[in-house]
């Protein structure tokens, strides 16, 4: 039985100390209330040591190899493949080791308090922390408790995967050596990315989904970021779910339907996420236990009464990114400082910074596999089953001067689609060699609801990728 230590109220309790939880707790302090932030893992949390950091570092020199083949007389310089070592090593810079010290002493140099332990709630208002030496901590928050506990893998009922090792993304981004034989179950942002990464570290990958890639993105994204995985060796196969996992001497056998195996050295899951909430004991508020939490745009859980009970980022559901989960929890602990103060109310108006308003109309999102995927709002799809009067506008990147420049046979393309009524855009999607830098410009267009004839008059730089903008407006017929 564990020994009770302690029982002490505070203004705000936040559980998870990742990225989202650290803005929320940060922006509430900065209010003027007393926070305690309790992790039970690493503060900064997946991004920082799991996921966003340490899979880029996996994938950009393979990205800047891949460049400079592209471009002649820079490619007659390039004899060599990648360094596989020396890529892991500077992943794990990334990670600072998997040690959090640096993060841990932010927390206190921003005025918050860390509790280290697994956090559950107890009723109204209270948070038990099971610590790792085996003592408890009770917590009364005087003003809020806020969930920012993340999302964790979903694993398929997949005959023989409970008994097969297999990855799921922390493996995946934290591996010390190259398997010389991957597959990869899945056909997201995650199995799309840890595909080409680990195939261009010198791994035979072979990539197994379902139905098609990026199924959320515009359907040309993932048709192009197919392609190139298969020209860099990897065997794309869509449209195709194992029927058993198995390991067999050291190795994993992988059936598909016809009784073809597959065998490889590691076997990554990446078959989509799930709110974190399996410890939270949410009964004892009266919320089930099994789903994502439910919150308006402050980021109040709408089926706790008494308005203490936050949620912020990927356990809410509503835009799984780690920068809107940050600018979710930004609104949230603004609003909580400001309901304390006695300065907000119930209601919050829509785009003010104590809403998250663009979670439901302006979500950006890059794909970092090469070309890169970059979208922001609806895709035509869903722009016409929210009933707008759609128009969706096409370009081939590789028809901008900036896009010739950037690589020999540059391929790409660039989608607006347009809420004709309002004659604003409403989703943008970009394709190709390094558009990531393109997104910014259009999630401005998107949250600003920007006139085209206005946008019309942003004139873009010449010879840069940007002079899309100009191509997709004349498209259009500006």
């Amino acid at each position: 039985m564990s020994e009770v230590v302690g029982g002490r109220e505070v203004d705000v309790v936040v559980i998870g100390a990742g990225p989202v939880g650290e803005n929320l707790a940060d922006r509430a302090h900065r209010g003027g209330l007393s926070v305690v932030l309790v992790e039970r893992e690493l503060v900064g949390g997946e991004c920082s040591y799991w996921a966003c950091m340490p899979s880029k570092a996996l994938l950009l020199p393979g990205h800047a190899l891949a460049a400079a083949h592209r471009l002649p007389g820079a490619a007659q310089a390039v004899t060599g493949g990648l360094d596989a070592a020396a890529v892991l090593a500077r992943r794990t810079t990334f990670t600072h080791g998997w040690d959090d010290s640096s993060q841990e002493e932010w927390v206190g140099s921003a005025g918050l308090e860390l509790l280290r332990g697994t956090a559950r709630l107890a009723g109204e208002r209270r948070v038990v922390v099971d610590a790792p030496d085996g003592t408890t901590t009770v917590l009364t928050a005087r003003r809020a408790v806020a969930v920012c506990t993340g999302s964790v893998p979903v694993l398929p009922r997949l005959e023989g995967l409970p008994e097969t090792p297999h990855w799921t993304n922390r493996e995946a981004t934290g591996a010390q050596e190259v398997p010389g034989a991957l597959v990869v179950l899945g056909g997201g942002v995650v199995a799309v990315e840890m595909a080409q990464a680990w195939q261009r570290l010198g791994s035979r990958v072979t990539l197994l989904a379902r139905s098609g890639l990026l199924g959320g993105a515009e359907p040309f994204a993932g048709e192009l970021v197919g392609a190139a995985l298969a020209a860099d060796g990897v065997d794309v196969r869509t449209g195709t779910s194992p029927e058993r996992v198995a390991q067999r001497g050291g190795q994993v056998v992988v059936t598909l339907p016809g009784g073809e195996e597959v065998v490889a050295d590691r076997l990554l899951v990446a078959t989509g996420r799930r709110a974190a909430v399996d410890t939270l004991a949410l009964e004892t508020v009266g919320l089930p236990g099994d789903g994502p939490l439910e919150v308006d745009d402050s980021g109040r859980v709408l089926a706790v009464p008494g308005g203490w009970l936050y949620a912020a980022g990927d356990v809410t559901g509503r835009a799984p990114l780690t920068h809107q989960g940050k600018y979710a929890a930004r609104a949230a602990g603004d609003a909580i400082a400001a309901r304390a103060a006695g300065d907000l109310g119930d209601q919050v108006p829509a785009w003010s910074r104590y809403a998250a308003s663009a979670d439901a109309a302006a979500v950006p999102q890059v794909v970092f596999t090469d070309p890169e995927v970059a979208s922001v709002g609806l895709t035509g799809r869903e722009a016409g089953e929210r009933g707008l009067d759609v128009r969706v506008v096409d370009v081939e990147l590789g028809a901008v001067a900036g896009a010739s420049l950037v690589a020999d046979g540059y391929t790409g393309r660039a989608r607006l689609v347009v809420d004709e009524t309002r004659r604003v855009v409403v989703g943008a999607t970009f394709v190709g060699q390094g558009v990531a830098e393109l997104l910014h410009s259009a999630t401005v267009a998107v949250v600003g609801e920007v006139p085209l004839e206005r946008l019309w008059h942003a004139v873009p730089s010449y010879p840069t990728l940007s002079e899309v903008w100009l191509r997709l407006l004349e498209e259009y017929g500006l």
